[in-house]
């Protein structure tokens, strides 16, 4: 007769491992951000949605890296 396994369960011996990751509060860190409401052409966001979708990524943040590299580029940091 044929021992069941159960597909889900480790098979050998198991050895702890350290935590090593930060606490939750820890892992994402605070930013200071405004919430704003802007008007921006279709071909804008289409373009942005297009990338987004491309890189596997949402349109809205890829806006708000541009927005931010230009303002650090012209405020110098």
């Amino acid at each position: 007769m044929k021992r069941k396994t159960d597909d889900e369960m480790p098979i050998g011996k198991l050895t702890p491992v350290k935590d090593i990751l930060p606490p939750p509060d820890r892992l994402m860190m605070p930013r200071d951000e405004v919430k704003v409401t802007i008007a921006l052409s279709r071909r804008s966001i289409t373009f942005f949605k297009t990338q987004a979708k491309r890189n596997h990524s949402k349109y809205q943040r890829m806006i708000k890296e541009v927005v931010d590299r230009y303002a650090a580029h012209y405020t110098g940091r």
